[in-house]
C-alpha cells in the first residue's frame, strides 16, 4: 500500500536537509559575490546562511539519520509508525520562524522559533534512546550497513583595507562565540561525521578496519583533543587551543591512517559514495592543520600573516564543504539507494536489481562531480590567499571568485539532480528484460 500524504519517512529528513544546503549555498554564493564587488548583502542575510547550514541542512540530516536507526516496530502498521510529521513540520517551521526573526529583526521570535526546533530534535533524540533500550531495539534497522570489529562587510576603501589586514572585528571573534561555534560544531556535527564514517566506510569497501586498534585510538584521542580545544576558547589561551589542536590532529592521523590502510587493501575500483567519503577523512586532517596555522599565526602581539573575513569564509568553509558536505553526498550515495529498495520492493531477487540500478545512477559522472565540487572548496582558500598580494579589484580575485563558484555549483547541480532522479525512478519503470547498455553505465 502507498504511503499517505501524511505519512513523513526518516528519508524525508535527509532530503528536506539537503534542500535546505542547496539553497543556503546559493545565498552563501550571493554573498561572496557581493563581497568581492564591494556591494555587501545586509548583515541579517549571513545570519539566514549560517542557521539554513546548520539547522536546517546538518542538524536535519543527523535527526534523519538518527530516526533511520530506530528499529522497526512489529506491529501491521509499520510504515505510519515510521512516520514522524510532528518533529518535521516542527523543525522546519521553527527553522523559518528563525530566518523570518533575523530578517526582521525580531529576536524573540528567534528565540521561541529556536526552542521549537530544539524541542523537536530534544524529543525524537529521546525517541530514539527508549526505542534502543526495548528488547531487540540495540540492533539498527537493517540497510545493508556490516559493521567494522571496531566498534566584515566593507563598503569603502578603508573598511576593505581593515577587512584585508586582519583588523576587522566580527562577533566570531569573541571568546563566547568561538566557543559556541566550536562546541557546535566540532563537540557534535564533527564527532557524528567521525562517527558515521568509521562505519561507512569498511562496509562501502566491503572489508574490516585493517588496524581496529590504531582506529580505536584515535578516535579516543579525537574528542580529548575537543575537549582541550573548548577549554581554551574558554580561557581565551591560544597556547591551550594549540594544544587541543595537536591532539585532533595526532587522532585525526590515527584513524586516518587505519582508513588508507584499508582503502589500499581493498578491491573496490571506485564509487560516489567511497571517493566522496575518503575525501572527506582528509579534508578533516587538512582543516585541523589549517585551525593549527590560524592559532599559531596569533601567538604572537601582532599576526604574521593578516586574517580577515574572507580568510574565515575560506577556512570554515574547507570544513563545511571539504569534510562535511563530501560525507553527506557519500552517505547518501550509498544509503539511499538502499533505503528506497528495501522499502519499495519486498522481493529479495528483484530488489537486487532494483539497487544495482539506482547505485549505478548515483555513480554516473561521479568524477566531475567530485572534481568540480573539492576544486571549487580549494579555490575559496585561493582566492583568501590572493588577498595578501593583490587589492580585491584586482581581474583576479574576480576570476578566483567565479571559477570557485561555478566548480561548486556544478558539482552540487550533479548531486542534485542524481538525487531526485534516483527518488522519482519507480520500480516498475524497471524492464523485465535485460538492461540497456547505457543504463549501466557508472562513471563518466
Amino acid at each position: 500500500m502507498p504511503r499517505s500524504a501524511r505519512t513523513i519517512p526518516p528519508l524525508t529528513f535527509c532530503v528536506m536537509g539537503f534542500g535546505w544546503l542547496v539553497l543556503a549555498s546559493i545565498v552563501g554564493m550571493a554573498t561572496l559575490v557581493g563581497l568581492v564587488h564591494s556591494t555587501p548583502l545586509p548583515a541579517w542575510v549571513r545570519a539566514l546562511h549560517v542557521h539554513a547550514v546548520l539547522v536546517g541542512g546538518i542538524a536535519q540530516i543527523i535527526l534523519g539519520g538518527f530516526l533511520l536507526l530506530i528499529p522497526q516496530p512489529n506491529s501491521a502498521n509499520r510504515k505510519d509508525a515510521d512516520s514522524h510529521p510532528f518533529t518535521f513540520w516542527a523543525m522546519n517551521g521553527g527553522l523559518i520562524g528563525m530566518l523570518m526573526g533575523f530578517w526582521l529583526h525580531r529576536y524573540l521570535v528567534i528565540g521561541v522559533a529556536g526552542f521549537v526546533v530544539i524541542a523537536a530534535f530534544f524529543l525524537s533524540s529521546t525517541r530514539f534512546g527508549y526505542m534502543r533500550t526495548l528488547p531487540g531495539g540495540s540492533q539498527s534497522k537493517s540497510l545493508g550497513i556490516t559493521r567494522s570489529p571496531s566498534s566584515a562587510l566593507w563598503t569603502d576603501r578603508p573598511a576593505e583595507k581593515s577587512w584585508r589586514s586582519g583588523t576587522f572585528r566580527n562577533p566570531m571573534a569573541t571568546c563566547a562565540s568561538r566557543t559556541f561555534t566550536h562546541l557546535v560544531v566540532i563537540g557534535f556535527v564533527v564527532l557524528v561525521i567521525i562517527g558515521m564514517l568509521h562505519q561507512l566506510l569498511p562496509a562501502v569497501w566491503n572489508r574490516p578496519l585493517v588496524s581496529p586498534t590504531l582506529a580505536r585510538i584515535g578516535t579516543i584521542l579525537i574528542p580529548i583533543g575537543v575537549t582541550v580545544l573548548i577549554g581554551g576558547f574558554l580561557n581565551s589561551s591560544i597556547p591551550i587551543e594549540l594544544t587541543g589542536g595537536a591532539v585532533l590532529f595526532i587522532g585525526g592521523i590515527l584513524w586516518t591512517g587505519s582508513l588508507f590502510r584499508t582503502w589500499l587493501s581493498s578491491t573496490l575500483t571506485g564509487s560516489a559514495a567511497s571517493d566522496h567519503l575518503f575525501v572527506s577523512a582528509f579534508f578533516f586532517i587538512f582543516t585541523i592543520i589549517l585551525g593549527v596555522l590560524v592559532g599559531a599565526n596569533n601567538l604572537g602581539d601582532h599576526p604574521v600573516l593578516s586574517y580577515g573575513r574572507l580568510h574565515l569564509v575560506a577556512y570554515t568553509h574547507m570544513a563545511f564543504i571539504g569534510f562535511v558536505m563530501n560525507a553527506i553526498m557519500g552517505a547518501f550515495s550509498y544509503l539511499i539507494p538502499i533505503i528506497l529498495a528495501t522499502d519499495r520492493i519486498s522481493s529479495h531477487k528483484k530488489r537486487g536489481r532494483y539497487l544495482d540500478r539506482l547505485t549505478s545512477m548515483m555513480n554516473r559522472w561521479s568524477t566531475v562531480q567530485i572534481a568540480t565540487l573539492n576544486l571549487g572548496t580549494m579555490g575559496l582558500g585561493i582566492l583568501a590567499a590572493l588577498t595578501w598580494n593583490v587589492p580585491l579589484t584586482s581581474i583576479y580575485i574576480l576570476v578566483a571568485s567565479w571559477t570557485s563558484l561555478s566548480l561548486l555549483m556544478t558539482g552540487l547541480t550533479l548531486f542534485s539532480v542524481k538525487l531526485t532522479s534516483i527518488i522519482a525512478k519507480k520500480p516498475d519503470q524497471l524492464r523485465t528484460g535485460q538492461i540497456s547498455t547505457d543504463e549501466l553505465k557508472l562513471t563518466a
